[in-house]
């Protein structure tokens, strides 16, 4: 499927690295390094804009490798952009680490996942059909 995009920063289009993987990378466009403090969020700009057609969202979800070695992830993970949203992609990240992280240009920061969803129309009841679990909530799937 062919998806349009702009690409105003000096950073390659987004691309999978495998055959096996689910999201493309995000890299920062920047025009000097950021900082981000402990506990501190900012939005990144990325430099693309893109058109998804009806019917698709794109997912900006955290790359393991930054939490686990910076400390940082995309704090309304997974931040959804809508088909009719043509504005810049940036990320909301949070430095949840003890220490100063520098994100430089042209690092990656996140990684965008591209998914079908449906579009629905509630039908108000008064009753819902009976399930296994019921009304079971948080911690209520399994016995151990």
């Amino acid at each position: 499927m062919q998806v349009k995009i702009i690409n105003k920063s000096t950073n390659p289009l987004p691309q999978y690295q495998t055959n096996g993987s689910a999201g493309m990378d995000l890299a920062a466009h920047l025009d000097q390094p950021l900082t981000l403090q402990p506990m501190e969020r900012k939005l990144i700009p990325t430099g693309l804009y893109m058109e998804l057609p009806l019917g698709l969202e794109a997912q900006v979800r955290p790359r393991s490798g930054m939490a686990i070695k910076k400390g940082l992830t995309v704090i309304n993970s997974p931040g959804t952009i809508d088909s009719d949203y043509r504005g810049e992609i940036k990320v909301a990240l949070i430095n949840l680490s003890g220490e100063v992280q520098i994100i430089e240009h042209g690092e990656r920061i996140a990684q965008l996942v591209i998914a079908k969803h449906e579009t629905i129309s509630w039908e108000p009841t008064e009753v819902l059909e009976e399930s296994e679990r019921g009304a079971g909530g948080f911690g209520h799937t399994g016995t151990k």
